[in-house]
């Protein structure tokens, strides 16, 4: 007979996989989404929707009435507002990025490339003087090259879309930091939804300078905009909160990066995209750098156990 304890972790792994799911088609959802929005329509779209569903979801756990959250935490709780307002302007320029890169590129590269955030994390800990092992190098040198295998094309032309998506993954990678560094203590659900907020009037403030809004538009790509916006923001996000309850955070990074295979499938059983054997063989290297980088301590949790 199984434990409690292992049907909690059961359930959080099954938590993370959803949420790496949802992520990952959400990279279809954002490919149709500019059929007939642009990219910053779309994204302002997206979220906007995204920043609805977590504000009833931040209402209805009685945040908004000074419910949830004891009166011994009141300064973290509005420290949230703080860190989701920085952390919304990385991600502005992260997400535009990726949204901008998809013009050029399919989602299924769009999908692997922003993972290597799983490999530039613990690289870029060095300049804050954390010890990077032997398992971050061989990892990052397994991605590196199914990176060149999967977007370089001839000798050294790396594609526009590619090279958008690349540096978009530097500033997810300083998203990831920042929330690490500064969001560990604050109200979870008033960071995400304060940083979709500022996500939601940047990309609305661009698309009214550079794009065209109709509401034709946006009543045709309502199924993406949904998908990014209701289930990406809010019901993903919701997913991780509880598998990261019972999941501890390097089993939970690998069960996350998931959304790189399944961003790959979409763009594969969805939208038709076919990748040659040169980028399916650069997918797997890449996939194969992302659980290197975590596999050295899992090992050494597990060995601790035993």
């Amino acid at each position: 007979m199984s434990s409690p304890g292992a049907g909690l972790a059961l359930r959080g792994y099954a938590s993370l996989l959803a949420a790496a799911f949802i992520w990952g088609t959400t990279f279809v959802a954002q490919m149709e989404g500019m059929d007939e929005l642009g990219p910053f329509s779309y994204a302002a779209s997206r979220f906007f929707l995204g920043f609805c569903s977590l504000g009833l979801l931040w209402l209805a756990s009685g945040r908004g009435k000074g419910r949830g959250v004891s009166a011994a935490h009141f300064s973290e709780r509005q420290s949230g507002w703080r860190v989701g307002l920085v952390a919304g302007l990385i991600m502005f320029v992260a997400s535009s990025m990726q949204q901008v890169a998809m013009l050029y590129t399919t989602a299924g590269k769009t999908a692997f490339i922003t993972c290597l955030y799983i490999i530039f994390v613990p690289i870029a800990s060095v300049m804050l003087h954390r010890r990077i092992r032997g398992e971050n190098w061989a990892g990052a040198l397994l991605a590196l090259t199914g990176l060149y295998l999967l977007a370089m094309h001839g000798p050294l032309a790396l594609g526009l879309g590619d090279a958008i998506v690349l540096v978009s993954a530097l500033w997810w990678t300083g998203h990831i930091l920042y929330i690490g560094r500064f969001a560990a203590h604050a109200d979870a659900i008033e960071v995400s939804m304060v940083q979709i907020g500022v996500c939601a009037a940047l990309s609305f403030a661009v698309a009214m300078g550079f794009e065209e809004i109709t509401w034709q538009a946006v009543r045709g790509s309502a199924f993406p905009i949904f998908y990014g916006g209701v289930m990406s923001a809010g019901v993903a996000f919701t997913l991780q909160i509880v598998g990261q309850r019972y999941v501890e955070p390097s089993h939970a990074a690998i069960l996350m990066s998931f959304e790189s295979i399944f961003g790959a499938l979409g763009g594969w059983l969805i939208l038709g995209e076919a990748m040659t054997g040169r980028e399916a063989t650069g997918c797997v290297l890449m996939f194969a750098g992302m659980v290197t980088t975590q596999a050295g301590g899992l090992m050494r949790r597990g060995a601790k156990r035993s």
